[in-house]
């Protein structure tokens, strides 16, 4: 089997990690691949942004997340576990999961697509259609489209639901909506979302950024619209033998219990 590491470059601790962890490798018979899409295996190493950014740069290619520090929610092998992680890469101690991407503007996002207005002070008013049918005209600062992935990022923060893994659907969330009935949305992955975007008064000029997976991809004024759908193109997250998604929200959202009876 070859292995690659997509490195952190901002994180100064990664380089001195990467050559450990490729001698490592080595001694367990995984051999260094100089170019990702050569790997059996891309192991990202800092944070769950560089597993989105190995996602992007490697598609297709199964993505394991080494953490360098902080929560670490996709990247979930911590820096006690690395060596006991490679060693389970090495005898096949794991599954590929084939995680849904959502696409906008022709680009892919494997946690969310968020459209979120760029003036301060200034709500958005945003129509969501779905499969061409109106939803709802919502008046807020922006909508959140997440995968199950993603549910636990961004979307989560902004009062969504957590998503399984293996859930084929996606969530609408939307952020600071003023009305207290607006709630979030669960749908089937299959529905194609189109937002349009109202002006709020004659004049008012408004800009709403589009982003995937944080990247800014395009913006949107006043009469603009944007589809969000499902894309054809999956990422592929290696899961390591005993992996569990409750213990993962159980350990990481301090789902402790110790309320229960």
């Amino acid at each position: 089997m070859k292995v690659h590491f997509h490195v952190n470059a901002e994180k100064p601790e990664a380089a001195a990690h990467k050559g450990a962890l490729v001698a490592a490798a080595a001694r367990l018979g995984l051999a260094e691949a100089a170019e990702g899409r050569a790997a059996d295996v891309v192991i990202a190493l800092g944070g769950d942004g560089t597993l989105l950014r190995a996602v992007h740069a490697h598609p297709g290619v199964p993505i394991l997340g080494f953490k360098l520090g902080g929560l670490g929610y996709l990247s979930s092998v911590g820096e006690r576990d690395f060596g006991a992680a490679l060693a389970a890469l090495a005898v096949g101690r794991y599954r590929v999961s084939e995680r849904r991407l959502l696409q906008v503007a022709g680009h892919a996002a494997l946690n969310d697509v968020v459209l979120t207005r760029e003036m301060s002070g200034h709500s958005a008013r945003l129509d969501l259609e779905a499969d061409g049918k109106l939803v709802t005209r919502y008046m807020a600062d922006g909508l959140i489209f997440a995968t199950p992935t993603g549910s636990t990022a961004y979307s989560l923060a902004a009062g969504g639901p957590v998503l399984m893994p293996d859930s084929r659907s996606f969530v609408v969330t939307p952020l600071n909506p003023h009305a207290l009935g607006v709630r979030p949305l669960v749908v089937s992955d299959d529905v194609a979302f189109t937002v349009t975007v109202r002006s709020r008064t004659a004049g008012n000029a408004l800009r709403v950024g589009v982003y995937a997976d944080g990247e800014n991809v395009g913006a949107l004024g006043a009469g603009d619209c944007v589809t969000v759908s499902k894309s054809a193109a999956s990422a592929r997250l290696v899961e390591l033998e005993g992996y569990d998604p409750y213990d993962v929200l159980a350990r990481k959202l301090g789902w402790s219990g110790s309320n229960v009876s």
